[in-house]
Formats: structure tokens, sequence, C-alpha cells
């Protein structure tokens, strides 16, 4: 199932009320079949849906000030696509989970790959020895085919995604704001996201202008593990956001691993406690392929190579990656004329192998 254009704009509608989770868009569906009709209802309508009085009362005096057409233009104008528990594009992890979000914002897309996907989480001040965990299990696990989900949060998640990012694998970031510009966070990350967006997904359960608060994290982390077979803690302190999302993973069903640490340093407190109650060790990445049974996984997953069609195409791949290379530079490096490498480039986008980020700046699409 696909869930309408014009039903989704209710979707994003109701989804400006905090109030309105998962389980009362069920109720709004249930008595209303529809957003749409929804929409319309009048205060005892909602009432008789199962909305508590207050939230009606908020909605009736609030939508007015909401126009659902021209709030789903302001998604369209940052290129954020929506997607609803419903639709067949849903995480299939995710909906496995007890509260999955009714509605998801993405930037990027969700491939089949995904379904493989490993979550690595830690702290925001790695030591050294993290530090060399998290980017070189990282960028391993992401070679074998796993997608690496992680926060964006500076730190551990930060590192993660950037050795996927070096492996050329695929990596889904989860935030606790809006995916507008405006409010990503941290700001400092910016970069990185569209880096993410490029070559996998960002997304949030939050409506664009949503600042990151304090109490958006603990739902973020459970959105985190929900996505993933595992979960994989490399430094945490004992009472930290890293060990809340290793209980969520415990309570979703999914396995915890962890890299255990010096026992005198606080940043090793969050694993070395988890491996005491049962979370399974990591020396290597195959003590996670093996407890997942995804030891023939570069089998199941092959990063497909892209291959050029013509001797021009060959000297443009040889020259692009991840990061944007401008045209004035690929002529230069390839010697072709700038109408040659402008037309192949054209032809390459069209074939899904380049992108153009705008200023001329290529990228290539794996």
């Amino acid at each position: 199932m696909t869930t309408s254009s014009s039903e989704l704009k209710y979707y994003n509608a109701f989804n400006l009320f905090p109030e309105i989770g998962a389980v009362r868009f069920k109720k709004l569906l249930a008595y209303f079949d529809s957003l749409e009709n929804a929409w319309q209802a009048s205060e005892s309508d909602f009432r008789n849906a199962g909305l508590d009085e207050k939230i009606a009362q908020k909605i009736c005096a609030e939508r007015k000030n909401i126009d659902p057409g021209k709030e789903f233009e302001k998604l369209e104008k940052e290129k954020i696509a929506l997607i609803t528990a419903e639709d067949e594009t849903y995480p299939k992890l995710l909906k496995e989970i007890y509260d999955p979000p009714a509605v998801l914002y993405i930037k990027g897309t969700f491939k089949p790959p995904d379904d493989f996907s490993l979550a690595v989480i830690g702290t925001r001040k790695p030591t050294p020895y993290g530090t060399q965990a998290a980017s070189n299990l990282t960028r391993d696990l992401s070679s074998t085919g796993l997608t690496i989900v992680s926060g964006l949060a500076l730190g551990i998640d930060t590192l993660a995604h950037k050795a996927c990012l070096e492996a050329r694998g695929r990596t889904i970031a989860v935030i606790g704001s809006g995916l507008d510009r405006n409010s990503i966070y941290p700001s400092s990350n910016r970069r990185l996201f569209d880096m993410i967006a490029e070559n996998g997904a960002v997304i949030s359960e939050y409506p664009i202008g949503t600042a990151a608060m304090p109490y958006h994290f603990p739902a973020r982390n459970r959105i985190i593990s929900g996505l993933s077979l595992g979960v994989l803690v490399i430094e945490a302190t004992e009472k930290s956001g890293t060990s809340l999302t290793a209980n969520h993973a415990l309570s979703q069903n999914r396995q915890v691993f962890a890299i255990p640490g010096p026992i005198y340093s606080p940043s090793s407190v969050g694993p070395n406690n988890l491996i005491k109650i049962g979370a399974k060790l990591v020396c290597n990445i195959q003590d996670v392929l093996e407890e997942l049974n995804l030891v023939s996984l570069t089998e199941q997953i092959e990063a497909k190579e892209i291959i050029p069609d013509t001797e021009e195409e060959a000297l443009i791949l040889k020259l692009l990656s991840h990061e944007p290379l401008h045209i004035d530079k690929i002529v230069i490096e390839t010697k072709l004329d700038t109408a040659t490498v402008s037309s192949t480039l054209t032809l390459m986008e069209m074939k899904g192998k380049a992108k153009n980020l705008g200023g001329m700046q290529y990228v290539i699409v794996r």
C-alpha cells in the first residue's frame, strides 16, 4: 500500500500537533476512515474518536492557522519525503517494534539492503581507544554490506557515519529534530547530514521546524534500535543515552553487542556492564556477523560496481567520489572539452551514476 499524496498532507498537518502520536493516528483513521475527513471534524467528533477533550479543543483552535497544502509544499521545497507506517517502503524491522512512528520524514532513500542494518552508538566524548574502535570496526562492518545506523551526534555517532561513508557503504542517521536546514542538530554536522542523505538516509519522526529537545532523544533512540538487527555499543558512561538505547534494543528483542574497555575508564563502564548482563562481547566483526547469522552477508548483499558505458564516463568515474568535484576540475583532469564533460555528466545523472549538487559540483551516486 502507498499513502496518497492528498492523504500525506493531512498526516503532516496532524503531526504538527505533538500530542498526536501513533496511537491517536490509529484512532483518527479508525473513526474517520481518512485523515482528510478528520481534518474537518468537530470537537465532539474528535472526542467520539477517542481523543482527550483538551487535545480536541487544541486541534479545533489551531488548525485554522494551518494550511495542509502549504505545509506540505514546505517539505517538497526542502526535498523531504514523508512515509507512513501503512506504506510498503516503511522499514520492515521498525514496523516490528511495539511503538513504531506513525510517520517518518526522510532525506535520501531506503533500499532493500537496509533490512541488514546494525546500529553503532556511543559516547559524545570518545577516548583514543574508542575512536579507533569506532572507525575501524564500523568501516569493516560497512564493507561487508551492512547498513550502519546511528544518531548524527558528536563523538561515536559521527565517527561511525564517516567511517561508513569512507567505505562507500550505506548509512542511516536518525535525528531528534526536524530535517530542515535550520533545525539540524548538531549544526556542526550539517555537511555530514548532506553526505548521508546522498548515500543513505537521514530520518526523523518530527516535522520540519522542530528544534532538538532533550526529551526527543529517548524517542529517537527507540528508532535507532528498531531499524537494526542489533546494537553495537562503543564506549558509554553508566547512565548515558547510549545505555538507554541498549535497553530499547533489549525490549525490542534486538541483539546487543559491546566493545570491552579498560576497567578504570569511565567510558567503558557502560559496555562492560552490558557484557556482564549478557551482551555479546565484540573484538572483531566476525563476532557480530556470526551472532546475527550473517557470515555470508557479502554474498547476500553485493556492492554493485558502477560500470562506465563510454570512455568519457570511465575517465569521469575515476575522479568522482562522495566529495563534491567542480566541473572545471573534471575538465582539467580528464583533458576533455567542457561540452563533452557537461553532456556526459548529464547522461550520467539520468542513469543514476552521478549527481549535481548545485553550483556545478558533482558526486558519484551509489
